[in-house]
């Protein structure tokens, strides 16, 4: 389906009947909405799913982002997308699945509009305090070059399909048959100052970047993007499912993309330290936040999956599908499991 809301065409993923029960599937950076499709093979076919292609991925237009903004301008689209008519009945309160930046698209998106969200289902979700040091000045551009240039090669630490294969996945035999669809989601990525990275601005401290005004990974960045005392004070407070990997080694404590721990490790010199610089503790943060949210009137859950990555719709398939089906069902009855599941799903089996 395609839709022009906010002068922007949009590219929408769409199945099931339109009065089904409404889900709506949000991707990650350097994706698309075909990302979510292992995923819905499995969910039931009487579901309304959708999944828009965001500003600057897939085959939606390659509107600039305003980084000033953080997430905000993904979130107003998606808002204006939810009163199509042609995409969910009015009034309609979908079940949010939102998958890494999408997590954060998705924070905003409940705390401008929370009437909007029946329940949220967090995979692998960036901090509410933002993501990255150093802005779109931290992007490798040797990466970003081959984003641009469609590079479907694995010649290089930094090709596109090396990247899927080692960061949003901890096995890379888990991409399965979908590897080239997967891939192809990554390289419909749009590049430039607009888009992904960003524009890239110097600062006196180190590393020497910051976050720059247009573009993704500026969005992310704490500068600009920095939610968590709005979202702790969101009215009615739908419930939360975390959904997460151990193995990440994006969104983490300890993540191979955060300067700050990659200076600790002497991976990037100059860094001045603990005090002055500390690797941020993504994973700690989310929870801390989380818990705020349940002291607050809200609740959630915490499911860990051992020796996944970044991506478990994608590395536990049918695990994740259960999860999304319990959620939509548990929404629909009025009825939430509460508490912190650590390590619950370690021994599921895959896909």
């Amino acid at each position: 389906m395609e839709l022009t809301v906010r002068g922007l065409r949009h590219n929408l993923l769409v199945r099931g009947p339109v009065d089904g029960p409404p889900v709506l599937l949000i991707h990650g950076n350097c994706s698309s909405a075909a990302f979510w499709e292992p995923l819905v093979r499995l969910l039931p076919e009487h579901w309304r799913i959708v999944a828009p292609d965001l500003r600057g991925y897939g085959s939606t237009d390659a509107a600039p982002v305003d980084a000033t903004r953080g997430l905000r301008d993904f979130a107003d689209d998606l808002a204006a997308l939810l009163d199509a008519q042609e995409v969910f009945p009015a009034g309609t309160r979908p079940v949010v699945v939102a998958h890494s930046m999408g997590g954060g698209v998705a924070m905003q998106l409940l705390i401008d509009a929370p009437e909007r969200i029946a329940a949220l289902l967090l995979e692998a979700p960036l901090s509410p305090y933002g993501f990255g040091l150093g802005g779109a000045g931290a992007a490798n551009p040797d990466f970003v070059a081959r984003l641009e240039a469609g590079d479907r090669g694995d010649d290089s630490p930094a090709c596109p399909r090396t990247i899927l294969r080692t960061y949003y996945v901890a096995d890379p035999a888990s991409l399965g048959a979908d590897e080239e669809l997967l891939l192809d989601t990554v390289l419909s990525t749009a590049t430039g100052e607009g888009n992904y990275p960003g524009d890239a601005v110097a600062c006196d401290d180190w590393p020497g970047m910051g976050a720059g005004r247009r573009g993704v990974l500026n969005a992310m960045a704490p500068q600009w993007f920095d939610v968590a005392d709005d979202l702790v004070a969101v009215p009615g407070k739908p419930h939360v499912t975390w959904v997460r990997g151990a193995a990440d080694q994006i969104v983490s404590d300890t993540s191979l993309f955060d300067l700050a721990y990659l200076g600790k490790l002497g991976a990037v010199p100059g860094w001045p330290g603990e005090e002055l610089c500390p690797p941020q503790p993504m994973v700690t943060e989310t929870r801390a936040v989380l818990d705020r949210y349940t002291e607050a009137g809200g609740s959630y859950e915490e499911i860990v999956y051992e020796g996944v990555g970044h991506s478990p719709h994608i590395e536990r398939t049918a695990d994740f599908a259960a999860i999304v089906t319990r959620v939509v069902a548990d929404t629909a009855a009025g009825s939430v499991t509460v508490g912190s599941v650590m390590g619950a799903a370690a021994d599921a089996p895959g896909r």
